[in-house]
């Protein structure tokens, strides 16, 4: 996935794989893979705190991710989160936050999209960078 990640991203893009991200005061989850801009020295003395996009990958955390997750990342104002559902070999991608009372953390996102292996997923804050979903998920074993 990360290596699909970094095809698609021009220069002065970061690619972290499980490294804090600073949303708030209270709160620096460690998503799965994270896009920042600048590169690995700008973030030498600190966590990076506007993602470009954060990456959940989920099986048995599924609903945790698509709740718990995604309010914090909405409360944050992230743009663009996306879950890597293994579970159905589907990328759900996660856009416009707006409050929410009834959320875990009083956020969720308005625009949800699930794609198939076989679509194209775009990032919002890099127009043009598209990549394609099958490359994000892992190969499937076959049985001997």
């Amino acid at each position: 996935m990360e290596d699909a990640l970094r095809a698609a991203l021009p220069t002065g893009r970061l690619v972290r794989s499980q490294g804090p991200v600073a949303l708030d005061d209270e709160s620096e989850p460690e998503p799965d893979v994270a896009v920042t801009r600048g590169d690995r020295r700008s973030y030498s003395r600190r966590h990076p705190d506007r993602p470009a996009l954060v990456v959940e990958v989920a099986d048995s955390s599924l609903a945790f991710d698509r709740e718990h997750k995604g309010s914090l990342y909405a409360r944050a104002g992230l743009d663009d989160y996306w879950i890597v559902n293994l579970v159905d070999r589907v990328v759900e991608t996660y856009r416009r936050a707006e409050p929410d009372p009834s959320a875990p953390f009083g956020w969720r996102y308005a625009a949800k999209e699930v794609l198939s292996a076989e679509s194209f997923v775009e990032l919002l804050a890099v127009p043009g960078a598209r990549i394609l979903v099958s490359d994000l998920l892992p190969l499937e074993r076959s049985c001997p």
